[in-house]
């Protein structure tokens, strides 16, 4: 049997190719896909009246409007990448224009790469028009390379992308061949050398200024040089030359860096067809639990956070997270904290693909159970489960407990921390009294104080007179002049005639003339 790359029309290029050959077997296998209207594609896909007219997208440079990017129909009428509006204006007249944004081609790389993840786990960006899989061990899950590719090209087409795939060993091959062959190829394995060999020297993704000497010198095909001695290669174009094709061949290895590390314990669930109902996506949630606390149970752990992600087919992600507040690896206590979510998903025209996250993970602490408990438990697991089904519905945001801190200025005495994820080791005491209910601001109040350090014998609250028939004090609390400046405060407990008690303070020093008094709590 002889092939080298096949396509999927019926017209076949062939090379020598060994009997044996099989997908399951092979080794390194990348994928190139090339976007050549990529800007042009997303516009139309949101604009389709634009997909009837020539229109380009424009930057300014050095003073002068250059087109960055054209659709299928300005390139027919001439229009190319870098030439200048003006000209291009002159070749045609109904041109439409619109400014481009920088970093807009990665964002939008980014998108499809997140989206070809269904067809790999290893995805990279190739700017500024492509992106890169790698497709080693995965091709069999469509039985062939050949359907492999047709599908993710038929795919990104309904999205509304033109686009041109090659798989070969090698990301220089696959490149090369997405972009300068006449049709979408499968390059066989070990065969790059002959995949290249009719293809230009730009193929190899060299800079111009070697592009301009092999022009030059009549070197317009691969085939023409990368026979030659690799001395005389370097000496006439340099380095990089030998470089680019030792890449092309393998030779050289090619740093390939995915969009996305997969996490250790993640788990996909591919959907035989598109799920569409939300007890269709509750089953799936419990078949991916299942397989998930599995593996965290052997090896003593629980997840804290996981997210949820449903690859619909249209190409939008769905996506839903929880979080617990302790390490947690129960099945159906997890899954009621992704059910309260369900009813937000929004599945479409339907999910093809499931993917289960664990963000964090953390062991489980195995302690042995209590005969009884005097007070309360912040770790117990019942109150663990409660504060975790709170959060689904409301938010974590919206869970807060107080702690003690080591202050003695009674607006910084407590503070407030995130459920039970943070502890103090300052116990609650109360070795000078302190009123059962502190206000959140100190309110000003008048008073009749017979002399200084004497606690006033009359205040009026809030238009009520309250008469003094017991006092205690002053207590004088300064202020941290490393936080902030301000006067002291001298406090007062103090009982009023119906047995009401209030803590009441007088700030700075005494003086007839200005006097300011607060009441700052209530002890009952």
């Amino acid at each position: 049997m002889e092939r080298a790359f096949k396509t999927s029309n019926s017209k076949l290029k062939y090379y020598k190719l060994l009997e044996n050959y099989k997908q399951v077997n092979m080794g390194k296998r990348f994928v190139s896909i090339w976007f050549p209207f990529l800007l042009t594609d997303w516009l139309g896909i949101r604009r389709p009246a634009l997909k009837e007219v020539a229109c380009v997208f424009t930057a300014a440079v050095k003073g002068r409007i250059i087109i960055t990017a054209c659709n299928a129909l300005a390139a027919k009428q001439g229009i190319q990448i870098g030439m200048v509006l003006a000209d291009a204006r002159a070749l045609v007249h109904e041109l439409e224009a619109f400014d481009d944004k920088p970093n807009r081609n990665a964002k939008l790389l980014q998108g499809l790469a997140e989206w070809c993840i269904r067809y790999t786990p290893f995805v990279s960006i190739d700017l500024p028009d492509g992106i890169l899989l790698d497709a080693s061990g995965c091709t069999h899950l469509w039985d062939t390379e050949e359907h492999y590719l047709a599908q993710i090209s038929r795919r990104l087409k309904e999205l509304g992308y033109t686009n041109k795939p090659a798989i070969a060993d090698t990301i220089g091959t696959s490149w090369a061949v997405s972009r300068f062959s006449t049709q979408e190829f499968v390059v066989a394995q070990k065969r790059q050398y002959y995949a290249l060999l009719s293809l230009p020297p730009a193929a190899l993704r060299l800079e111009q200024s070697i592009l301009d000497r092999l022009n030059k010198l009549g070197l317009q095909k691969i085939e023409r040089f990368i026979q030659m001695p690799r001395s005389v290669l370097r000496r006439r174009f340099g380095e990089n030359l030998l470089h680019r094709i030792g890449q092309a061949m393998g030779d050289v290895p090619e740093v390939f860096n995915p969009i996305v590390i997969v996490p250790e314990y993640e788990e996909r669930l591919p959907c035989l067809e598109p799920i569409k109902t939300a007890p269709a996506i509750e089953i799936a949630i419990k078949k991916l639990l299942e397989q998930l606390c599995s593996r965290l149970k052997k090896e003593g752990l629980g997840l804290r956070s996981a997210e949820l992600k449903g690859f619909r087919i249209d190409g939008k992600i769905i996506r839903t997270s929880i979080g617990t507040n302790q390490s947690n690896n129960d099945v159906q206590h997890l899954f009621k904290l992704f059910a309260l979510n369900i009813d937000k998903l929004a599945p479409g025209l339907g999910v093809e693909l499931f993917l289960l996250t664990a963000n964090k993970v953390e062991p489980i602490i195995q302690a042995q159970d209590k005969l009884w408990i005097t007070q309360s438990d912040l770790q117990s697991p019942a109150l663990s489960a409660l504060l975790d089904r709170v959060a689904g519905k409301v938010g974590i945001a919206a869970i807060r407990r107080f702690l003690p801190q080591a202050q003695y200025w009674p607006e910084r005495a407590i503070k407030k921390t995130a459920a039970l994820s943070e502890n103090s080791n300052l116990p609650w005491h109360n070795p000078l009294g302190r009123p059962i209910h502190l206000l959140h601001q100190p309110e000003n109040i008048q008073v009749t104080a017979p002399i200084p350090d004497y606690p006033p014998l009359i205040f009026i609250y809030k238009g009520k007179k309250h008469h003094i028939k017991k006092a205690d004090g002053p207590e004088r609390l300064e202020r941290s002049w490393w936080l902030e400046d301000g006067e002291h405060r001298d406090y007062y407990i103090v009982e009023d005639d119906d047995g009401c008690r209030y803590w009441l303070f007088r700030a700075g020093h005494y003086s007839a003339e200005n006097s300011r008094w607060f009441i700052h709590g209530f002890f009952a």
